[in-house]
């Protein structure tokens, strides 16, 4: 079913901020499909110079220019209203469409699968998308962020399925009508867009009231918030629908923490015990699907979180008809997403790696999968605040989430779109973490160098958060080196 007006893509096509995780998808479907595309962004990055091999032209900085002949501009939430190449596009009567819009226009005549949740949702939907690939269905692939086994964050397909990840970010998710739709949590996040928690909820439940008809929503049982979300959904549906045998929207459930979910899982150990997976990260876990043995999996994934995330995608493979012992495999060699739990590399006997989490659970959930990983060892943690708003309304929860680390740094807030007018920096935020104690260190730079200092031999270093603090991890391995 389209709702989306059908729009016949003109053969040029111009993305303003190109370099953005799901622009840069787009860019590339486009491409694949026949289409000349040319972009900018501020700064060239490698998912930048991806698209150029591919033969995508792609601009440093925002000109009038650089739309040329452009019979469409595709523009980042990001963009101002006076970016140049909109007001340029604006003058000569050429389209313009947001990144959402377009993400849903390249989905047209898919079966849409979306990944939602404040968690999870980038390494749920490329377990999904790698499952499907696995399985030979060639799927239309949009993530946010780059899986490691096909090294990209977008793939054309020329099967009947199109993953994506449905941010929530700028209402983005309420562009898509999936067919399966998958919500891993529902918590408080993007309260600068939403205003509160409540019209979050709120625009959740609208999300899941837009499966199509017929449709399966995979909804994680372990989300209280999530579940409030389903009963709204039911008030937004028309009064001639509901959720009997003439409406088949199917809602399927699923937790690590409760059996009476429609899809369990047992975790059997905190390792991989099947030949072949010895040795590595993960977890090994049982399945069960409304209570009866549905097989064993292990995964390479490290922490409980990631046994929740791999659960929900063994619901959609067998939703989708993906055979049994295919799921298992593709869930087995799996081996994640860049950023996420990512090793950097080992010198002077540290181990350093590095983390996306930005999120207080996300934080939380990582520190704990950080102590199972490696028992024993001082978990030594450098810390970047995405956004001054996200700090302040969730003061409480940072103030609490980095318990399970031994020294904890802070470097300066990763503004993103935002004035420090708008909440909280990080020099005030590490006043308010007292356990362990933080301490402020300035920059990126500046951090890596205190932390190179301090760093001891069988110490463990992460880098945490969404900015740019991965940066920080090569200068301390190369400042180690010269130890």
């Amino acid at each position: 079913m389209t709702h989306v007006a059908e729009r016949t893509i003109p053969d040029r096509v111009h993305l303003v901020g190109v370099g953005g995780i799901h622009m840069s998808g787009i860019a590339r479907i486009l491409r694949d499909r026949g289409h000349t595309v040319s972009g900018s962004d501020l700064q060239l990055t490698p998912l930048t110079r991806k698209l150029e091999a591919l033969g995508v032209t792609v601009h440093e900085g925002h000109a009038r220019e650089n739309i040329d002949d452009a019979g469409l501009v595709v523009y980042t939430s990001a963009a101002q209203a006076d970016n140049p190449e909109l007001a340029a596009a604006r003058e000569r009567g050429v389209p313009t469409v947001k990144r959402a819009e377009m993400v849903a226009i390249l989905q047209q005549g898919k079966k849409v699968v979306a990944v939602a949740g404040a968690h999870g949702k980038t390494t749920t939907s490329s377990l999904i998308a790698w499952i499907l690939h696995e399985a030979g269905l060639s799927p239309t692939i949009m993530l946010g962020g780059e899986m490691r086994n096909l090294k990209t964050n977008a793939l054309p397909g020329d099967g009947p399925h199109f993953v994506v990840e449905a941010d929530e970010y700028d209402r983005a998710f309420l562009n898509y009508h999936p067919y399966v739709a998958v919500v891993t949590n529902v918590e408080p996040d993007h309260l600068d867009v939403y205003g509160s928690f409540e019209e979050l909820q709120a625009a959740y439940a609208q999300f899941l009231a837009q499966v199509d008809i017929p449709g399966f929503i995979v909804a994680c049982l372990d989300s209280p918030s999530l579940q409030a979300c389903l009963s709204q959904r039911q008030a937004i549906l028309p009064e001639t629908v509901g959720d009997d045998v003439t409406f088949p929207v199917h809602v399927v459930s699923y937790s690590h923490l409760s059996p009476e979910a429609d899809w369990y899982a047992e975790i059997v150990s905190d390792s991989p015990q099947e030949e072949g997976h010895k040795g590595v990260d993960g977890s090994t876990f049982v399945v069960r699907f409304r209570k009866q043995h549905w097989g064993k999996f292990v995964t390479q994934l490290a922490g409980v979180h990631n046994v929740s995330n791999c659960l929900a995608a063994v619901a959609v493979g067998e939703i989708l008809g993906v055979p049994r012992d295919t799921v298992r495999e593709a869930i087995a060699s799996f081996t994640g997403i860049s950023r996420r739990f990512e090793h950097i590399g080992e010198a002077a006997g540290i181990t350093l790696m590095d983390d996306y989490a930005h999120h207080p659970t996300e934080i939380r959930a990582s520190l704990a999968a950080a102590r199972t990983r490696f028992p024993g060892r001082r978990l030594v943690i450098l810390f970047q605040p995405h956004t001054y708003t996200r700090t302040s309304y969730l003061l409480d929860d940072f103030r609490g989430c980095f318990g399970d680390a031994d020294v904890l740094y802070l470097a300066e807030t990763y503004a993103a779109r935002e004035d420090p007018a708008q909440g909280m920096d990080a020099e005030t935020l590490a006043g308010e973490i007292t356990h362990p104690q933080a301490v402020y260190a300035g920059s990126v730079a500046e951090a890596a160098g205190v932390v190179a200092e301090a760093l001891s031999e069988g110490d463990v270093f992460f880098t945490v958060g969404a900015g740019d603090v991965e940066k920080a991890g090569p200068l301390v391995l190369e400042a180690l080196k010269r130890r």
